[in-house]
């Protein structure tokens, strides 16, 4: 497990994971405070700081899957203390995505910019931490907007069905991480079972291919 891809990937990979994760989470709690909830802010969460986000399981599986899967803490979000619930939760909850977006489209400029100058050497490390920065923060918004409980799409999914679907889309997340984990897991063991990445693949790879 511990070779040299392990080590490529701690050294390139983990901090931008970490920074993605931290920007995605700060994203939310912002977006929550603009929307009059506190919450996060009164927890700390209304920082970038790594120590504020970082989930101690999520840290663990990241490691072990050698930095291509992982999570951080939940931002908590009272809805309580916003006027229109159900646009605060789509808003919110797209803030996430929406950062991670935003980090990718500035690493593709600046990636770009300098590869037009020349001053990008193929297989550096800048060169490969702006790269594997686009890929990773693609890949992080558009599989947290997947309709599936607990992640992001969910809540925006919710928040845009009519309100006589909101039972049965609360019955259905009961289920739902069930579901989410095995999409993830089950394509390791069953050959040809769709999962995560073959859903979400059409999609983002485009994207990644066109920011690259």
């Amino acid at each position: 497990m511990f070779g040299p891809e392990f080590f490529e990937r701690a050294l390139i990979a983990g901090p931008v994971i970490i920074f993605s994760l931290s920007v995605h989470e700060f994203f939310h709690a912002w977006s929550a405070l603009k929307f009059g909830d506190d919450t996060a802010a009164r927890l700390g969460r209304l920082t970038i700081n790594p120590l504020a986000h970082l989930d101690m399981m999520g840290s663990i599986v990241m490691v072990m899957s050698q930095f291509t899967f992982g999570w951080a803490k939940p931002v908590p979000v009272n809805l309580m203390n916003v006027k229109d619930y159900r646009k605060a939760d789509f808003w919110i909850s797209f803030a996430g995505p929406l950062s991670n977006i935003g980090i990718a489209i500035i690493l593709s400029m600046i990636y770009k910019v300098l590869n037009g100058m020349g001053m990008l050497t193929y297989d550096g490390y800048f060169t490969l931490a702006l790269q594997w920065g686009v890929q990773i923060n693609i890949f992080l918004a558009f599989f947290n907007m997947i309709p599936l409980f607990p992640l992001d799409g969910s809540h925006m999914m919710r928040s845009m069905m009519p309100r006589e679907y909101q039972e049965p889309i609360m019955r259905f997340e009961r289920i739902a991480p069930m579901i989410l984990l095995g999409l993830i897991i089950l394509p390791n063991f069953i050959p040809g079972f769709p999962g995560i990445f073959s859903i979400i693949g059409p999609i983002v790879f485009p994207i990644i291919s066109f920011l690259l």
